[in-house]
């Protein structure tokens, strides 16, 4: 039971090299991937020869590189297919809402737009009147906005075109009348990597919205959080804004998104990805 207990440290050992593998940019030379697991290219090389037998690592035969092999790509496709992103993030909801105060909310896009899909209440709710199954809108809710900053105009055009032609008859200060000025909303939520509304769609309520993003960097989630503008801080960099998007991108890279978050990078009009 000891031994058990104990594990099997070559396997810790060698798992070192996969892990450096993992974190590189590209295909390594032996040296330079025995020092990225701190051991010596000696010792390296008689791990790798097994894992090559078992196709977790590859050598190229002209430039003798190293790199992950099929097996590795295998499980790391086994992986990420078992995981559910909102039940992921439901686990995290408690710890985000007890970080931040207010009530938090997580959003996927349904049939008809960004649905609410889990809501949890902070001790410090305010009255919002939004429920579990909820629609919001993609320019006057931090939820939306979030998702229209960052879906493919494909799944987006016809309902922000929608939205416009209500705002002809219902001018409200902060929401964009023109599709200039919607790109304009956008550019400004992925430059900060989150969405913000201060009594858009509900007067008094301030709300973020942060994205996360599965291993193709498609957007899968908004994680939302709101609350009365006399206790909730809707600075950029804040006391809400900065723990929020942190928590986004550690879910992020839970799925398998490795890069940084795309800020500038608008998403493409001929997409339904």
């Amino acid at each position: 039971m000891e031994t058990e207990r104990a594990g099997i440290q070559s396997v810790e050992v060698g798992f070192a090299l996969l892990e450096a593998l993992t974190h590189a940019r590209g295909p390594l030379m032996l040296k330079d991937l025995a020092a990225a697991a701190g051991m010596s290219a000696a010792k390296a090389h008689r791990y790798l020869v097994s894992f090559q037998r078992l196709q977790l690592v590859v050598q190229d035969s002209r430039s003798s590189r190293y790199d992950l092999g099929p097996a590795a790509l295998k499980l790391g496709l086994a992986s990420l297919s078992r995981i559910d992103a909102v039940r992921l993030a439901r686990e995290r909801v408690p710890q985000i809402m007890e970080q931040l105060g207010h009530t938090v909310a997580l959003a996927v896009w349904g049939n008809r737009g960004p649905t609410i899909v889990h809501w949890e209440e902070s001790p410090m709710a305010v009255t919002a009147n939004l429920r579990l199954g909820d629609v919001m809108p993609l320019l006057s809710s931090a939820t939306g906005r979030c998702f229209g900053a960052w879906l493919p105009r494909a799944k987006t055009e016809a309902l922000i075109a929608e939205e416009l032609d209500r705002a002809k008859t219902q001018r409200h200060a902060g929401l964009p009348g023109s599709t200039a000025e919607v790109e304009a909303l956008y550019d400004e939520v992925r430059r900060h990597g989150c969405a913000r509304v201060a009594d858009t769609l509900l007067p008094g309520i301030h709300a973020f919205c942060a994205p996360v993003f599965d291993s193709n960097g498609h957007l899968v989630m908004g994680i939302t959080t709101l609350g009365s503008s006399a206790t909730f801080d809707s600075e950029w960099e804040g006391a809400i804004h900065a723990p929020l998007r942190a928590a986004a991108e550690r879910l992020s890279g839970e799925l398998g998104w490795r890069d940084p978050l795309p800020q500038d990078r608008a998403p493409a009009r001929d997409s339904a990805d």
